[in-house]
């Protein structure tokens, strides 16, 4: 029986996406949100930046502020980068 093998090529680019809601999350907040980046804001809000998979994960991090009752700000795609290669577009 022969093994299937991947390329770096067969991989989709994995999305940077910061989210902005309002309100200040604590640090401790980093592992519910799937090891996302907290940083507060001088306004009052937080961003949250990291990568997300698919469309169903990013989605998943929605329903998460949403259950926090956050306020959202804002939803931006950052960059995409290859998962293997690094390589950033």
């Amino acid at each position: 029986m022969s093994q299937l093998r991947s390329s770096a090529n067969d991989h989709p680019p994995l999305a940077q996406y910061e989210i902005c809601v309002k309100g200040h999350l604590d640090h401790r907040w980093s592992d519910w949100f799937e090891g996302f980046a907290i940083a507060l804001k001088d306004n009052g809000e937080t961003l949250l930046s990291g990568p997300v998979i698919d469309q169903a994960a990013l989605y998943g991090l929605l329903i998460k502020v949403r259950d926090l009752g956050l306020p959202l700000v804002s939803v931006m795609l950052a960059q995409t980068e290859n998962l293997d290669k690094g390589e950033q577009t």
